[in-house]
């Protein structure tokens, strides 16, 4: 059976993306064009995050995902 993604899995997935990305333009060895794609990846992902914490600092968030959980 296959585990649910919780809001929680989505945010860590989104950091893990970031840091990778990150590791991969440190080290210098990525093509202008490849890493100019990588950095608008990132900034897709950072809004994607930015989404992700604006809506769980809503008051009533966790009520909100706990009452759409027990639904599921």
């Amino acid at each position: 059976m296959r585990r649910m993604r919780t809001p929680e899995d989505h945010l860590d997935a989104l950091i893990a993306r970031l840091e990778r990305a990150g590791e991969q333009l440190r080290s210098g060895e990525l093509s202008p064009d490849a890493a100019a794609t990588l950095v608008e990846e990132c900034a897709a992902l950072a809004g994607e995050a930015s989404a992700e914490l604006e809506r769980r600092a809503r008051p009533g968030a966790e009520e909100q995902e706990s009452a759409q959980g027990s639904l599921l």
